[in-house]
């Protein structure tokens, strides 16, 4: 058997904030002694931009201007030059998260298009309350085809916790057409780039069904989505790249009549 390595984090929750202490050990197993030329740890912590297929060529200065942004780079000394002894071998190790210089500490996250600052402070609520009716839609070529409709309701707040439910209730109150289903979409809206263009994908993360047929009217329907964890983050910008949330309400009618609206979202975390 060789000698192998592993590091090893002390702390079972590995979520930390810039400044707090990381520590750990290294530990170095192996049946015979084995010489070295000294150990050192490095932690480094980017934020890696790329455009999505269809951006390709289209932004070509984007790759030559936008290179990975280095936010945290630490090297730390353990071991000099020597030899270590059969068995096996820990070395601790503790040090703070530092940023480079005027950086953020952004919070680790992984989407399509971006791969990584999260919101913080009080939060101000932010009602809404809507009405959906064919005369309010956007983007509509034959209005006149649309059944007629109204749909009234609200949204506690689209200033929105991460760790807390969207909530909020519908009420139809009516419809000429039959509702087959209407359903809660939750879409990130990742945008990265330079000053001589950027590229803005929208990825659905999450749908949800919140009523199935033809419900019933001037019946209050509940509106309560939980953020995904691993597919949100709080929403942020910077200078080359932002990620931002949406939620759209989306009713299906009788005739395959798709209805759209668009909330945008800003997620914190507190």
């Amino acid at each position: 058997m060789g000698t192998s390595l592993d590091i090893k984090i002390k702390r079972a929750n590995k979520v930390y904030h810039a400044g707090e202490m990381l520590s750990g050990v290294v530990v170095i197993c192996g049946k015979d002694s084995v010489q070295h030329q000294g150990i050192s740890l490095t932690v480094e912590g980017t934020v890696n931009l790329q455009l999505s297929a269809k951006s390709v060529g289209v932004f070509e200065a984007f790759y030559n201007s936008v290179k990975p942004i280095q936010i945290i780079n630490s090297t730390i000394e353990m071991v000099k030059p020597g030899r270590f002894p059969s068995g096996k071998t820990e070395i601790p190790f503790e040090f703070p998260l530092h940023v480079k210089g005027n950086k953020v500490l952004y919070e680790t996250y992984h989407g399509v298009f971006v791969n990584i600052q999260p919101l913080k402070g009080k939060l101000t609520p932010s009602p809404v309350d809507f009405t959906i009716t064919p005369e309010t839609l956007q983007n509509v070529k034959e209005r006149v085809l649309l059944p007629k409709f109204l749909i009234r309701g609200h949204l506690n707040s689209t200033n929105c916790v991460i760790t807390q439910p969207l909530m909020g209730e519908l009420v139809v109150e009516s419809s000429e057409a039959a509702i087959k289903s209407i359903e809660l979409q939750l879409v990130r809206v990742e945008t990265c780039g330079c000053a001589e263009g950027y590229a803005r994908d929208a990825t659905e993360i999450q749908n949800i069904q919140i009523a199935d047929g033809d419900v019933c009217r001037n019946l209050s329907v509940p509106i309560y989505m939980v953020f995904p964890r691993l597919f949100t983050c709080p929403t942020l910008e910077t200078t080359n790249f932002k990620v931002e949330f949406e939620v759209n309400i989306v009713v299906l009618l009788q005739g395959d009549h798709l209805i759209t609206e668009n909330f945008p979202l800003k997620l914190c975390r507190m």
